[in-house]
């Protein structure tokens, strides 16, 4: 079932229709739905897939044959396999004298099997492809070693006329996965789930959220399973690594937070967490007004899956495998609402974006974040530091009054003074669960949302 992904197969399909020769390199960590989107592509405009395995190489150029020859109808391939990568590459030049899409999948395993095949590939990409009208992807679940080929020092840097490091779908664009969620089931799911398209089909929207986790916390379950699976993937040491994450996911954001729960020194977790940034499964947020250098950096799991994985399940293991999950799921519902406020953040930061792009907001902001000093904060401070303008709103997961709604709103302009914005052009705004009367609210210029209005963007 392939859902969603049209910016990203537009990409992809523009380039198709260039017609000139195309060397694109797509990634991404597993479950994210690279492979999806390769044979969508190629549904919908022909082409081989191409799979390789973590075997060796006379296998896999082996396999590579059979799959060409049938594509091709060539029994002569199909009695004389590839001998060599030159073989192979010399073969797809003679095959590209018109537009095909050649797509090579896990090409990390390949390289694991022969250290100078990017070096093969330079040189036939130089000398032979680049003038075709070969369209060729070679893919990979490995972020690091991608990334290694990407770099200044791989023979293939600079070859590629395109790259796409493809991420987990926002909550906007999962939402066609569970339709038949209520909008605000749909957030409790993505706040488990996230927006990998691998682990939204593993929820049944016909059943409740407490039965899909019943499911979940089984210890043969595979989102049980998935999470240390991709980190000892990607990672050495994985026990320190999950120490942080686990630290992070309790709400021990702050560097000394992490080092005191860990009990890792600050070396140690600086090192760790630069890592665990590289791969995106972590992120540093500073106050929006302060320098990136700023000594107030906070750090958060990017992905719901892993932070809910990590606040619930890695405490939880001897429940799960002792098939207690009906104790897990009980704890889980009695502070998820707690849980999801983090959650319904990230996911008010992805609407107003959208708002941004479509102009309808009272500013065209350049950055957005939260902001805190000392012990105030709020949620989400946009700006246009060019016109000296911000949006300042606070996010609420819970159903606000009207009476609420004018507290919290008043409360906040007065926390916009200790911003210092002299001369600026501020607006507030409240996003919550619903809010009362919230067109009574705008109408006296406050700006108001709650899951009404993004269940509307979704309809536009």
């Amino acid at each position: 079932m392939f859902i969603n992904r049209k910016a990203e197969l537009k990409l992809l399909a523009d380039r198709v229709k260039s017609n000139k020769a195309e060397f694109v390199v797509l990634y991404g960590r597993r479950r994210i739905g690279k492979t999806a989107l390769i044979l969508e592509l190629i549904r919908r405009y022909g082409g081989i897939y191409l799979l390789a395995r973590e075997t060796s190489e006379t296998e896999n150029l082996r396999r590579f044959s059979d799959r060409l020859a049938n594509y091709f109808n060539d029994d002569i391939l199909r009695k004389n396999p590839f001998q060599s990568w030159d073989a192979f590459f010399e073969y797809l030049h003679q095959k590209s004298k018109e537009r095909i899409i050649v797509a090579i999948d896990e090409f990390p395993y390949l390289v694991k099997g022969n250290k100078a095949l990017p070096s093969i590939l330079q040189e036939y990409w130089d000398l032979k492809l680049s003038k075709s009208k070969i369209f060729l992807i070679i893919c990979g679940s490995s972020v690091s070693m991608m990334e290694k080929l990407l770099g200044y020092k791989s023979p293939i840097y600079g070859r590629r006329t395109a790259q796409l490091k493809l991420k987990p779908m926002d909550f906007f664009n999962a939402r066609e996965f569970l339709p038949k969620y209520s909008p605000e089931n749909f957030l409790r799911a993505y706040g488990v789930l996230g927006g990998s398209p691998a682990y939204l089909l593993e929820f049944d929207g016909k059943k409740s959220i407490e039965e899909n986790l019943l499911n979940y916390f089984r210890s043969d379950s595979f989102l049980y399973q998935d999470a240390p699976f991709i980190l000892r993937e990607e990672l050495d040491e994985p026990r320190n690594y999950f120490a942080i994450m686990e630290a992070i996911a309790k709400g021990k954001t702050s560097l000394g937070e992490i080092m005191s729960e860990t009990g890792l020194n600050r070396a140690i977790v600086g090192k760790y967490l630069s890592v665990l940034i590289d791969l995106d499964l972590v992120r540093r947020e500073v106050p929006v007004t302060a320098s990136w250098k700023s000594r107030k950096g906070k750090y958060y799991i990017n992905d719901p899956y892993f932070a809910f994985w990590f606040r619930y399940v890695q405490p939880n293991i001897d429940l799960i495998e002792m098939e207690q999950g009906n104790a897990l799921v009980k704890l889980v519902m009695e502070d998820i609402d707690q849980y999801l406020g983090v959650v319904f953040e990230e996911v008010t930061k992805q609407f107003l974006a959208r708002l941004n792009k479509m102009d309808k907001l009272p500013l065209s902001f350049t950055k957005i974040g939260r902001w805190w000093y000392k012990g105030e904060e709020i949620d989400l401070v946009a700006l246009n530091e060019r016109e000296r303008q911000a949006l300042l709103v606070e996010v609420k997961w819970k159903d606000v009054s009207e009476g609420e709604a004018r507290k919290i709103l008043k409360e906040l302009t007065k926390k916009a003074q200790l911003l210092d914005l002299k001369n600026w052009q501020e607006d507030y705004g409240l996003v919550g669960r619903s809010i009362e009367k919230k067109d009574k609210l705008r109408s006296e210029g406050w700006f108001v949302w709650d899951l009404e209005d993004f269940e509307a963007l979704i309809r536009t």
